[in-house]
């Protein structure tokens, strides 16, 4: 598969990481959210930032006027505590009756 390599004059976010998978908004087309796929490279900048992209052969490229954005994998890099312990207190700080209806968490064992 290909590289694309796209170079940017502002900063990423401090979120992107390699893996994540990139998309752009085809602006100047029919307004469709388009799959690019995983970046396998960031480099810092200044003065420009750049992400390398592992595109599939013949796949859409953006042009410079549509918007690029990245979503990260949602299993494996958010969503759940990780570790050992975990603390929560609840207050109420009212005279008034008040009842609390239910809690919940969700947990992830990290290791063993």
């Amino acid at each position: 598969m290909p590289d694309l390599t796209l170079t940017f004059d502002n900063p990423l976010p401090e979120s992107i990481q390699t893996g994540d998978q990139a998309w752009f908004l085809d602006i100047g087309g029919a307004g469709q959210e388009i799959s690019l796929g995983p970046i396998t490279s960031i480099t810092p900048g200044p003065p420009q930032w750049t992400i390398i992209i592992d595109i599939a052969v013949g796949a859409a490229v953006p042009t410079v006027a549509d918007f690029i954005f990245y979503v990260k994998d949602p299993i494996g890099k958010v969503g759940q505590l990780k570790g050992y312990y975990a603390e929560a207190q609840f207050r109420n700080n009212t005279t008034a009756y008040a009842e609390l209806f239910s809690v919940g968490s969700e947990i992830f064992e990290s290791s063993k």
